[in-house]
């Protein structure tokens, strides 16, 4: 099993800047946003999205900044 390929997202977390970063995230909610409306994947995943954009704008414990990178590598944006 080859581990860099799981860990290649997170990596890609980590040396993002913060401007990257919420840019990533708006693109993702804008084609999240083209779904249909009653997509139970779009509204979860919008949900995660909106998450990340409000854990991004606060100052985060360790714990918190941990739930991020998580959050951010399960999207694989």
């Amino acid at each position: 099993m080859d581990t860099r390929v799981s860990t290649q997202p997170k990596n890609q977390w980590e040396q993002m800047g913060y401007e990257e970063k919420t840019a990533a995230v708006n693109e993702e909610m804008k084609r999240m946003n083209r779904l249909p409306v009653n997509s139970t994947y779009a509204t979860h995943r919008l949900r995660v999205l909106n998450k990340i954009l409000q854990l991004l704008s606060i100052q985060r414990t360790a714990a918190q900044d941990e739930e991020l990178q998580l959050l951010f590598a399960g999207l694989s944006l």
